[in-house]
């Protein structure tokens, strides 16, 4: 009878597993409905759980969720490599590689496939296209007609020209999707956390914090770029701004309706502005890995980031976290991790070519 009870207990626990998996799964996907997505606009793009690759569209001020259907992790040890990935993308576009903007790039962590959120064109009107980018380097046209997908549009969004910068980066944590950008509110600067499967997003969180280089505090600006990480066992983002503060956030604090103000931790130099970063560990310790449109590419060292008094004061060149720049890595608009050791990254030459690569982490 005990035996049987027992037997009993570990089928349950088995099928409880089972459907707790399964609900999970299942919720990942919960709300997609098949139909076409009209994107007004190409911008950032992150991936969650299941090959679900997050849009982030600033002139619609939406956030798309779409079922790309890679879920099987690949056995191929390819490593992409593409000279002239614009030259490629025009060609496949009917149109000149002078005409190409990449906006962003994501790495589908399970497929190892790279994503690439393009422009056909220039201005507003420019075409968004969604193109995809084997690791054997085969470059195709994602077809964006009947996929399943989800939106969550963005209230009291940028108007005029803040527009473009309604939604400035975006990233997928533990069920929700974080997305900074502009308001049309007087305290403009926005962090918004919106669960997934969607539901509607709220107002978000004003963000405040010191601006060292300007030595003063700063409402208006937004985060360009931010990835999360955990300090001392809780979940931040570490963000960056144009000038370029490096700032920790709380995720605890964001909060609908509330005001914050993020710590500084590190000024990187005035006059550049952040494009892209990861957060990555090598040999025990953690780094963020960032490119700059001025400074090239910085391996920042996270060591003592969780107890870094904030920057309350001006500044006249760099404090705070140290870093390094990497030598002979010029010219780097885009990167994302590629598994744990390397990362896929945008380079322009300076001669009129983009080149993609994919380089161990420093």
């Amino acid at each position: 009878m005990l035996r049987r009870s027992c037997v009993l207990a570990v089928v349950a626990l088995v099928l409880g597993l089972g459907l707790s998996i399964g609900a999970e799964e299942t919720n990942l996907l919960t709300g997609l409905k098949t139909g076409t997505v009209e994107l007004k606009s190409a911008g950032p793009l992150a991936f969650g759980p299941q090959g679900i690759l997050f849009i982030g569209d600033p002139m619609a001020a939406t956030i798309y969720a779409i079922d790309t259907g890679e879920r099987t992790a690949s056995e191929s040890k390819d490593r992409p490599k593409v000279e002239g990935i614009n030259d490629k993308a025009a060609s496949l576009l009917g149109t000149e590689a002078k005409d190409i903007q990449v906006k962003d790039l994501a790495v589908n962590p399970i497929s190892g496939t790279t994503w690439l959120s393009v422009a056909r064109g220039k201005g507003p009107s420019a075409a968004p296209v969604l193109l995809r980018l084997s690791r054997d380097n085969k470059l195709s046209e994602f077809s964006l007609k009947n996929v399943p997908f989800a939106t969550a549009m963005i209230p009291n969004a940028a108007e005029g020209k803040g527009r473009q910068e309604a939604i400035t980066h975006l990233a997928y944590l533990k069920g929700r999707v974080f997305v900074a950008g502009l308001s049309n509110e007087e305290f403009s600067s926005k962090l918004r956390a919106i669960p997934y499967p969607f539901t509607k997003a709220d107002s978000g969180t004003s963000i405040e914090i010191f601006h060292g280089a300007h030595g003063r505090l700063e409402t208006k600006s937004p985060v360009r770029i931010f990835a999360p990480y955990q300090i001392k066992g809780e979940d931040h983002l570490l963000a960056a701004y144009t000038c370029t503060p490096l700032v920790k956030i709380p995720v605890a604090d964001l909060k609908p309706g509330e005001k914050i103000k993020g710590s500084t931790v590190a000024e990187l130099g005035n006059m550049n502005r952040p494009l892209s970063m990861i957060v990555y560990k090598k040999d025990g310790k953690d780094y963020v890995l960032m490119a700059n449109n001025r400074r090239g590419l910085m391996k920042i060292r996270l060591e003592g980031v969780g107890s870094a008094a904030g920057i309350n004061e001006r500044i006249s060149g760099t404090a705070g976290l140290k870093y390094e720049t990497i030598k002979g890595m010029k010219g780097v608009q885009k990167l994302d991790a590629f598994g744990k050791d390397r990362a896929v990254v945008l380079i322009d030459t300076g001669k009129g070519n983009i080149n993609l690569e994919t380089i161990p982490l420093p």
